[in-house]
């Protein structure tokens, strides 16, 4: 009997891990182990080496999943060994030597684009960065609409920010070149450009593409339709 392949799924810019909650909870339902990392958000190289890593060290196929920026992370880790497949849901997703930026500027901006807040952080070596987020007041408007109000309001205070480099960081892998893809395109989604997503997944030959009609956290408003998707995925992958 073919094994199972473990789903390792990789949250995105402005949210956490706790993003892909409901849709853990319908896989490992239907028994299929399910693996969730955090990431920094901080550099798509750093993130990259630690997803390919923590993928590695799993006994296994895998099977990996990535929202938002989690999606371009994936690409460029899913080239470890045991990665068998791929999917994406809502992110940008790269070409070799390809940036955020550069595919951001072939399409019209998000609604969002006006809505970010840029901010300065310190590092440890004494160096200040800048982090970009979602206006809080705006964030359940832009990446939540259609969740209950009190949930997105918490989404909106807990977001994770991204280092504003990570934009302009380019892809050293892009592992939809040797890898099966799957992807959903939320089409309500006001941070990610939906022509961009529909563009990613087009270049990638994507085997199954669905549209659902939800924000860009779609994993919230469409779980009983996400989960499924990457079920199939799960047993579809060689």
């Amino acid at each position: 009997m073919r094994e199972k392949p473990t789903v390792v799924m990789v949250h995105g810019a402005f949210s956490d891990g706790a993003s892909w909650s409901p849709v853990a909870m319908r896989i490992m339902g239907a028994g299929i182990e399910v693996r969730v990392p955090a990431i920094s958000n901080r550099s798509l190289a750093a993130d990259a080496a630690y997803v390919r890593s923590f993928v590695e060290n799993i006994d296994g196929p895998v099977l990996l999943v990535g929202h938002s920026y989690g999606a371009t992370v994936a690409s460029v880790a899913g080239t470890a060994e045991n990665v068998r497949g791929l999917v994406f849901v809502a992110g940008f997703i790269l070409d070799v030597d390809e940036s955020a930026a550069d595919l951001r500027q072939r399409f019209p901006a998000s609604d969002a684009a006006n809505f970010f807040d840029y901010r300065p952080y310190a590092t440890a070596d004494g160096a200040t960065r800048r982090e970009v987020s979602v206006a809080i007041d705006e964030f359940p408007f832009l990446a939540a609409l259609g969740i209950p109000a009190d949930e997105a309001a918490v989404f909106a205070v807990t977001q994770r920010p991204l280092d504003a480099a990570v934009l302009d960081e380019r892809a050293t892998h892009a592992a939809w070149r040797s890898r099966p893809t799957w992807g959903i395109v939320a089409t309500a989604d006001h941070i990610v450009n939906p022509d961009v997503v529909r563009f990613g997944l087009e270049r990638a030959s994507a085997l199954e593409v669905i549209e659902l009609p939800g924000p860009h956290l779609i994993m919230h408003t469409h779980p009983g339709d996400v989960a499924p998707f990457i079920i199939d995925a799960a047993n579809a992958v060689p």
